[in-house]
Parts: C-alpha cells; structure tokens; sequence
C-alpha cells in the first residue's frame, strides 16, 4: 500500500475503506449459515462471496490506479 500524496490521497482512502470491508466479509463466516435452516439465515452466504469478489476486484482497480498515477515507478 503507498502513501498519500497529492491525487493519490482519495485512492489511499479508498483503498483503506475497501480493505476493511473486505475483512468484515471474510469474518462474516458465511459458511457457518448453512448450519442452520434457510428460514434462520440472516444473510445468503451467495451474497457474501459475491460481495467479497466485488470488493477484491475494486481494490485490484484502485492499487492499478496508483500505481498508474505515480510518476517514475513504472518498471521498478
């Protein structure tokens, strides 16, 4: 993860904020729901792992982005 600077301070941010709802979906223990009758489920374990590959797929476009808005670190 890089540091904020300049434009790269709202992707920083941003790049926190999806990580940390990336660790509450992993937590969440959505396999565990299927212990349990679908009537008792709070949420649809479906639902999760599809939050989870969006959320991954929103932190690999937000490292891209930074990676392509830092100068001179291309082929480092």
């Amino acid at each position: 993860m890089s540091t904020p600077n300049g434009e790269n301070g709202f992707l920083y941010e941003l790049e926190i904020e999806v990580e940390e709802e990336l660790t509450v979906t992993e937590i969440s223990n959505p396999e565990q729901a299927t212990d349990v009758p679908v009537t008792d489920w709070l949420f649809d374990p479906a639902d999760t792992e599809r939050e989870r590959t969006g959320l991954r797929g929103l932190l690999g476009a937000i490292q891209a982005l930074e990676d392509d808005s830092r100068p001179g670190d291309q082929g480092v």
